[in-house]
Protein backbone atom coordinates (compact mmCIF):
# COMPACT_ATOMS: atom_id res chain seq x y z
CA UNK A 1 0.00 0.00 0.00
CA UNK A 2 2.59 2.23 0.73
CA UNK A 3 5.33 0.84 -1.75
CA UNK A 4 4.49 3.49 -4.48
CA UNK A 5 5.00 6.49 -1.57
CA UNK A 6 8.08 4.73 -1.07
CA UNK A 7 9.78 4.86 -4.56
CA UNK A 8 8.76 8.19 -5.16
CA UNK A 9 10.79 8.81 -2.07
CA UNK A 10 13.85 7.19 -3.81
CA UNK A 11 13.44 10.02 -6.85
CA UNK A 12 15.27 13.61 -6.08
CA UNK A 13 11.89 14.77 -6.61
CA UNK A 14 10.40 12.70 -4.24
CA UNK A 15 13.38 13.03 -1.92
CA UNK A 16 12.71 17.31 -2.37
CA UNK A 17 9.13 17.31 -2.13
CA UNK A 18 9.91 14.78 1.41
CA UNK A 19 11.97 17.52 2.65
CA UNK A 20 9.52 20.88 1.96
CA UNK A 21 6.91 18.79 3.70
CA UNK A 22 9.05 19.10 7.17
CA UNK A 23 9.03 23.10 6.70
CA UNK A 24 6.37 23.36 8.98
CA UNK A 25 7.13 21.37 11.47
CA UNK A 26 10.33 22.99 11.29
CA UNK A 27 9.26 26.64 11.81
CA UNK A 28 6.92 25.66 14.31
CA UNK A 29 9.95 23.93 16.36
CA UNK A 30 12.01 27.11 15.72
CA UNK A 31 8.97 29.51 16.93
CA UNK A 32 8.91 27.10 19.88
CA UNK A 33 12.50 27.64 20.27
CA UNK A 34 12.76 30.95 20.42
CA UNK A 35 9.95 31.41 22.43
CA UNK A 36 11.62 29.47 25.36
CA UNK A 37 14.79 32.01 24.80
CA UNK A 38 12.35 35.20 25.34
CA UNK A 39 10.40 34.19 28.37
CA UNK A 40 13.45 31.93 30.22
CA UNK A 41 15.80 34.31 29.48
CA UNK A 42 14.88 37.31 28.81
CA UNK A 43 11.93 37.74 30.82
CA UNK A 44 12.64 35.36 34.03
CA UNK A 45 16.06 34.99 34.58
CA UNK A 46 17.22 38.93 33.14
CA UNK A 47 14.32 40.95 33.80
CA UNK A 48 12.31 38.89 37.60
CA UNK A 49 13.74 40.71 40.72
CA UNK A 50 11.59 38.44 42.66
CA UNK A 51 13.42 34.88 43.01
CA UNK A 52 10.25 33.30 44.27
CA UNK A 53 8.26 34.60 41.59
CA UNK A 54 10.50 33.57 39.12
CA UNK A 55 10.71 30.18 40.05
CA UNK A 56 6.88 29.80 40.28
CA UNK A 57 6.46 31.20 37.06
CA UNK A 58 9.28 29.22 35.72
CA UNK A 59 7.72 25.59 36.93
CA UNK A 60 4.01 26.40 35.48
CA UNK A 61 5.54 27.50 32.05
CA UNK A 62 7.93 23.94 31.83
CA UNK A 63 4.68 21.70 32.84
CA UNK A 64 2.77 23.25 29.67
CA UNK A 65 5.93 22.99 27.41
CA UNK A 66 6.27 19.59 28.46
CA UNK A 67 2.39 18.50 27.87
CA UNK A 68 2.56 20.85 24.72
CA UNK A 69 5.41 19.21 22.99
CA UNK A 70 4.58 15.68 24.49
CA UNK A 71 1.69 16.49 22.35
CA UNK A 72 2.89 17.60 19.19
CA UNK A 73 5.89 15.12 19.06
CA UNK A 74 3.24 12.27 19.58
CA UNK A 75 1.01 13.71 16.53
CA UNK A 76 3.85 13.74 14.71
CA UNK A 77 5.27 10.53 15.14
CA UNK A 78 2.45 8.37 15.39
CA UNK A 79 1.84 6.12 12.31
CA UNK A 80 -1.46 6.32 10.30
CA UNK A 81 -1.54 2.08 10.68
CA UNK A 82 -1.92 -0.15 7.84
CA UNK A 83 -5.39 -1.64 6.92
CA UNK A 84 -4.50 -5.66 7.25
CA UNK A 85 -4.79 -7.68 4.21
CA UNK A 86 -7.90 -9.38 5.04
CA UNK A 87 -9.85 -5.92 3.67
CA UNK A 88 -7.26 -7.05 0.34
CA UNK A 89 -8.86 -7.65 -2.61
CA UNK A 90 -6.84 -10.41 -4.97
CA UNK A 91 -5.85 -9.35 -7.99
CA UNK A 92 -8.51 -11.77 -9.93
CA UNK A 93 -10.92 -9.93 -8.26
CA UNK A 94 -10.02 -6.71 -8.90
CA UNK A 95 -9.27 -7.23 -13.02
CA UNK A 96 -12.66 -8.97 -12.83
CA UNK A 97 -13.99 -5.55 -11.36
CA UNK A 98 -12.22 -3.36 -13.37
CA UNK A 99 -13.63 -4.94 -16.12
CA UNK A 100 -17.34 -5.35 -15.41
CA UNK A 101 -19.46 -3.37 -17.85
CA UNK A 102 -21.97 -2.25 -15.30
CA UNK A 103 -22.24 -0.50 -11.66
CA UNK A 104 -24.51 -3.62 -10.86
CA UNK A 105 -21.71 -5.82 -11.43
CA UNK A 106 -19.19 -4.49 -10.11
CA UNK A 107 -21.58 -3.46 -6.79
CA UNK A 108 -22.13 -7.57 -6.52
CA UNK A 109 -18.84 -8.33 -6.59
CA UNK A 110 -17.74 -5.82 -4.24
CA UNK A 111 -21.03 -6.92 -1.50
CA UNK A 112 -19.57 -10.27 -2.09
CA UNK A 113 -16.68 -9.91 -0.92
CA UNK A 114 -17.34 -7.66 2.31
CA UNK A 115 -19.99 -10.12 3.61
CA UNK A 116 -17.70 -11.06 6.28
CA UNK A 117 -16.16 -7.57 6.82
CA UNK A 118 -17.53 -5.07 9.43
CA UNK A 119 -18.62 -2.59 7.34
CA UNK A 120 -21.30 -0.27 7.65
CA UNK A 121 -20.73 2.37 5.46
CA UNK A 122 -21.65 2.67 1.62
CA UNK A 123 -20.95 4.62 -1.28
CA UNK A 124 -24.34 6.90 -2.53
CA UNK A 125 -25.52 3.91 -4.99
CA UNK A 126 -25.40 1.30 -1.90
CA UNK A 127 -21.98 -0.49 -3.15
CA UNK A 128 -19.19 -1.02 -0.17
CA UNK A 129 -16.50 1.59 -0.41
CA UNK A 130 -13.50 0.50 -2.28
CA UNK A 131 -10.39 2.05 -3.00
CA UNK A 132 -9.08 1.40 -6.34
CA UNK A 133 -5.20 2.88 -5.05
CA UNK A 134 -4.72 1.03 -2.61
CA UNK A 135 -6.97 -2.54 -3.88
CA UNK A 136 -9.12 -2.49 -0.53
CA UNK A 137 -11.93 -2.35 0.47
CA UNK A 138 -12.18 0.64 3.04
CA UNK A 139 -13.23 0.36 6.96
CA UNK A 140 -15.60 2.54 7.91
CA UNK A 141 -14.50 5.85 8.58
CA UNK A 142 -11.33 5.11 6.34
CA UNK A 143 -10.44 7.70 3.26
CA UNK A 144 -7.26 7.77 1.42
CA UNK A 145 -4.67 10.18 1.78
CA UNK A 146 -3.03 11.69 -1.77
CA UNK A 147 -0.19 13.03 0.96
CA UNK A 148 0.61 9.76 2.80
CA UNK A 149 -0.22 7.45 -0.31
CA UNK A 150 -2.36 5.14 1.96
CA UNK A 151 -5.79 4.60 3.29
CA UNK A 152 -5.94 6.08 6.71
CA UNK A 153 -8.40 4.74 9.75
CA UNK A 154 -10.89 7.25 10.85
CA UNK A 155 -9.14 9.77 9.10
CA UNK A 156 -9.94 13.28 9.99
CA UNK A 157 -7.81 15.36 7.92
CA UNK A 158 -4.13 15.68 6.60
CA UNK A 159 -2.22 18.49 8.36
CA UNK A 160 0.50 20.39 7.43
CA UNK A 161 1.83 21.29 10.92
CA UNK A 162 2.58 17.93 12.14
CA UNK A 163 2.95 16.39 8.43
CA UNK A 164 0.94 13.66 9.58
CA UNK A 165 -2.29 12.40 8.89
CA UNK A 166 -4.71 13.03 12.41
CA UNK A 167 -6.08 10.00 12.23
CA UNK A 168 -7.73 6.94 14.61
CA UNK A 169 -4.27 6.11 16.26
CA UNK A 170 -3.52 10.37 17.06
CA UNK A 171 -6.46 12.16 17.13
CA UNK A 172 -6.83 12.39 21.09
CA UNK A 173 -2.49 13.18 20.56
CA UNK A 174 -3.87 16.01 18.22
CA UNK A 175 -6.53 17.10 20.30
CA UNK A 176 -4.51 17.18 23.54
CA UNK A 177 -1.88 19.13 21.65
CA UNK A 178 -4.36 21.99 20.45
CA UNK A 179 -5.01 22.42 24.35
CA UNK A 180 -2.20 22.55 25.25
CA UNK A 181 -0.61 24.84 22.66
CA UNK A 182 -3.60 27.17 23.66
CA UNK A 183 -2.58 27.23 27.32
CA UNK A 184 1.19 27.47 26.59
CA UNK A 185 0.71 30.83 24.61
CA UNK A 186 -2.29 32.06 26.67
CA UNK A 187 0.23 31.67 29.80
CA UNK A 188 2.65 33.28 28.03
CA UNK A 189 0.80 36.08 27.19
CA UNK A 190 -0.68 36.10 30.20
CA UNK A 191 2.85 36.60 32.30
CA UNK A 192 4.17 38.82 29.96
CA UNK A 193 1.19 41.32 30.32
CA UNK A 194 2.69 43.57 32.73
CA UNK A 195 6.14 43.60 31.10
CA UNK A 196 4.28 44.93 28.05
CA UNK A 197 2.09 47.40 29.54
CA UNK A 198 5.48 49.01 31.50
CA UNK A 199 7.05 48.93 28.01
CA UNK A 200 4.90 51.83 26.92
CA UNK A 201 4.75 53.62 30.01
CA UNK A 202 6.61 56.85 30.22
CA UNK A 203 10.15 56.36 31.92
CA UNK A 204 9.30 53.09 33.31
CA UNK A 205 12.59 51.71 32.84
CA UNK A 206 14.57 54.76 32.58
CA UNK A 207 16.94 53.34 34.82
CA UNK A 208 17.37 50.01 33.03
CA UNK A 209 17.86 50.74 29.74
CA UNK A 210 14.73 52.78 28.50
CA UNK A 211 14.74 56.62 27.69
CA UNK A 212 11.82 59.15 29.05
CA UNK A 213 9.80 58.53 25.68
CA UNK A 214 9.77 54.57 26.67
CA UNK A 215 11.67 53.90 23.92
CA UNK A 216 14.53 51.09 24.14
CA UNK A 217 18.29 52.53 24.44
CA UNK A 218 21.33 50.21 22.73
CA UNK A 219 21.38 48.34 25.74
CA UNK A 220 17.79 47.10 25.81
CA UNK A 221 17.66 45.59 22.84
CA UNK A 222 16.76 42.42 24.85
CA UNK A 223 13.30 43.73 25.86
CA UNK A 224 12.24 43.40 22.35
CA UNK A 225 12.34 39.92 22.72
CA UNK A 226 9.50 40.16 25.64
CA UNK A 227 7.42 42.71 23.37
CA UNK A 228 7.55 40.18 20.21
CA UNK A 229 6.73 37.39 22.82
CA UNK A 230 3.17 38.84 23.82
CA UNK A 231 2.04 39.59 20.35
CA UNK A 232 3.20 36.15 18.81
CA UNK A 233 1.45 34.52 22.19
CA UNK A 234 -1.85 36.61 21.43
CA UNK A 235 -1.91 35.85 17.70
CA UNK A 236 -1.47 31.81 18.55
CA UNK A 237 -3.88 31.77 20.97
CA UNK A 238 -6.38 33.65 18.86
CA UNK A 239 -6.12 31.13 16.13
CA UNK A 240 -5.69 28.11 18.77
CA UNK A 241 -8.63 28.77 20.18
CA UNK A 242 -11.33 28.30 17.59
CA UNK A 243 -9.93 25.33 16.24
CA UNK A 244 -9.35 23.95 19.68
CA UNK A 245 -13.43 24.35 19.90
CA UNK A 246 -14.51 22.97 16.85
CA UNK A 247 -12.84 19.90 17.68
CA UNK A 248 -13.49 19.47 21.08
CA UNK A 249 -17.21 19.80 19.33
CA UNK A 250 -16.25 17.39 16.83
CA UNK A 251 -15.54 14.66 19.94
CA UNK A 252 -18.60 14.96 21.33
CA UNK A 253 -20.93 14.50 18.67
CA UNK A 254 -18.37 11.95 17.55
CA UNK A 255 -17.65 13.00 13.79
CA UNK A 256 -14.45 13.67 11.89
CA UNK A 257 -13.78 17.02 9.62
CA UNK A 258 -14.48 15.10 6.88
CA UNK A 259 -17.67 13.61 8.61
CA UNK A 260 -18.58 17.11 9.34
CA UNK A 261 -18.24 18.31 5.22
CA UNK A 262 -20.03 15.17 3.61
CA UNK A 263 -21.90 12.79 5.83
CA UNK A 264 -21.06 9.24 6.72
CA UNK A 265 -23.77 7.02 4.04
CA UNK A 266 -24.91 4.17 6.25
CA UNK A 267 -26.31 0.79 4.55
CA UNK A 268 -29.00 1.49 6.85
CA UNK A 269 -30.57 5.15 6.80
CA UNK A 270 -28.72 6.35 3.86
CA UNK A 271 -26.18 9.51 4.77
CA UNK A 272 -26.87 10.70 8.51
CA UNK A 273 -23.81 13.11 10.11
CA UNK A 274 -25.01 11.74 13.65
CA UNK A 275 -24.78 8.08 12.71
CA UNK A 276 -21.83 7.27 15.02
CA UNK A 277 -23.42 9.61 17.84
CA UNK A 278 -23.20 7.73 21.13
CA UNK A 279 -23.92 10.59 23.61
CA UNK A 280 -21.67 12.56 24.71
CA UNK A 281 -19.88 11.20 27.44
CA UNK A 282 -19.45 7.90 25.08
CA UNK A 283 -18.30 9.78 22.53
CA UNK A 284 -15.98 11.13 24.42
CA UNK A 285 -14.56 8.07 25.94
CA UNK A 286 -14.65 6.83 22.42
CA UNK A 287 -11.85 9.36 21.54
CA UNK A 288 -9.86 9.56 25.28
CA UNK A 289 -10.64 6.37 27.02
CA UNK A 290 -12.33 4.91 30.18
CA UNK A 291 -9.63 5.42 32.46
CA UNK A 292 -9.93 9.22 33.83
CA UNK A 293 -6.36 9.60 34.90
CA UNK A 294 -5.14 9.00 31.63
CA UNK A 295 -7.45 11.69 29.73
CA UNK A 296 -4.65 14.74 30.01
CA UNK A 297 -1.77 12.58 28.90
CA UNK A 298 -0.76 11.71 25.73
CA UNK A 299 -0.73 8.06 25.56
CA UNK A 300 -3.12 6.07 23.74
CA UNK A 301 -6.58 4.90 25.61
CA UNK A 302 -8.97 5.27 22.51
CA UNK A 303 -11.64 2.36 22.56
CA UNK A 304 -11.80 0.31 19.55
CA UNK A 305 -8.97 -1.11 16.83
CA UNK A 306 -9.99 1.42 14.26
CA UNK A 307 -12.05 -0.49 11.76
CA UNK A 308 -15.77 -1.20 13.10
CA UNK A 309 -17.31 1.38 15.09
CA UNK A 310 -20.82 1.32 17.13
CA UNK A 311 -23.40 3.47 15.47
CA UNK A 312 -26.34 5.66 17.11
CA UNK A 313 -28.37 2.72 16.11
CA UNK A 314 -26.74 -0.07 18.22
CA UNK A 315 -28.61 1.75 21.41
CA UNK A 316 -30.98 -0.51 22.40
CA UNK A 317 -30.19 -0.11 26.33
CA UNK A 318 -29.24 -3.16 26.95
CA UNK A 319 -24.95 -2.57 27.00
CA UNK A 320 -23.29 0.60 27.49
CA UNK A 321 -21.07 1.52 24.69
CA UNK A 322 -17.54 0.33 26.11
CA UNK A 323 -19.08 -3.28 26.31
CA UNK A 324 -20.96 -2.89 22.80
CA UNK A 325 -17.10 -3.05 21.40
CA UNK A 326 -15.89 -5.75 23.09
CA UNK A 327 -18.56 -7.42 21.65
CA UNK A 328 -18.48 -6.63 18.11
CA UNK A 329 -15.46 -8.86 17.04
CA UNK A 330 -16.48 -9.27 12.94
CA UNK A 331 -20.21 -9.02 12.95
CA UNK A 332 -21.39 -7.58 10.17
CA UNK A 333 -25.11 -6.56 11.09
CA UNK A 334 -26.47 -5.30 14.91
CA UNK A 335 -28.54 -8.27 16.17
CA UNK A 336 -31.82 -7.06 17.63
CA UNK A 337 -34.27 -9.48 19.64
CA UNK A 338 -37.40 -10.46 17.47
CA UNK A 339 -40.46 -9.26 18.62
CA UNK A 340 -42.81 -11.58 20.16
CA UNK A 341 -44.95 -13.40 17.84
CA UNK A 342 -41.81 -13.18 15.29
CA UNK A 343 -41.50 -15.63 12.45
CA UNK A 344 -38.11 -16.37 12.37
CA UNK A 345 -36.94 -16.83 8.56
CA UNK A 346 -33.68 -17.61 6.83
CA UNK A 347 -32.45 -15.09 4.06
CA UNK A 348 -30.63 -16.80 1.01
CA UNK A 349 -27.57 -16.06 -0.04
CA UNK A 350 -23.80 -17.02 1.37
CA UNK A 351 -23.79 -14.67 4.68
CA UNK A 352 -27.22 -16.68 6.28
CA UNK A 353 -27.99 -13.58 8.26
CA UNK A 354 -30.73 -14.56 10.21
CA UNK A 355 -33.97 -12.18 9.30
CA UNK A 356 -37.17 -11.65 11.00
CA UNK A 357 -40.78 -10.91 10.18
CA UNK A 358 -43.75 -10.14 12.46
CA UNK A 359 -47.37 -11.19 11.32
CA UNK A 360 -50.17 -9.37 12.56
CA UNK A 361 -54.13 -9.35 12.25
CA UNK A 362 -54.36 -12.90 11.73
CA UNK A 363 -56.63 -13.15 14.81
CA UNK A 364 -58.94 -10.72 13.21
CA UNK A 365 -59.31 -12.90 10.00
CA UNK A 366 -58.28 -10.61 7.61
CA UNK A 367 -54.54 -11.34 5.09
CA UNK A 368 -51.42 -11.60 7.37
CA UNK A 369 -49.55 -8.80 7.11
CA UNK A 370 -45.53 -9.29 7.42
CA UNK A 371 -43.53 -6.35 8.75
CA UNK A 372 -39.94 -6.71 7.56
CA UNK A 373 -36.88 -5.73 9.78
CA UNK A 374 -34.07 -4.04 7.76
CA UNK A 375 -32.37 -6.28 5.37
CA UNK A 376 -35.01 -9.18 5.46
CA UNK A 377 -36.59 -10.83 2.41
CA UNK A 378 -40.47 -11.33 1.76
CA UNK A 379 -42.54 -14.32 2.55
Amino acid sequence: MGNDDHRRRKTPCGFCMAVFKWIPVVFITAVIAWSYYAYVVELCIRNSENLVGMILMLFFYHIALILFMWSYWRTIMTSVGRVPDQWRIPDEEVTRLFRADNPETQKRILNSFARSLPVTNRTMNGSVRFCEKCKIIKPDRAHHCSVCNSCVLKMDHHCPWVNNCVNFYNYKFFVLFLGYALIYCLYVAFTTLHDFVQFWKVGAYENNGYSEQGQLNGSGVGRFHILFLFFISIMFAISLVSLFGYHIYLVLVNRTTLESFRAPVFRVGGPDKNGFNLGRYANFCEVFGDDWQYWPLPIFTSRGDGFSYPTSTDQSGEAPPAQRYAAMGDTTTNSKKPEPGAVTVAAPGPSKVVKSATRTGTALGKRPIIKLQHGSSPV
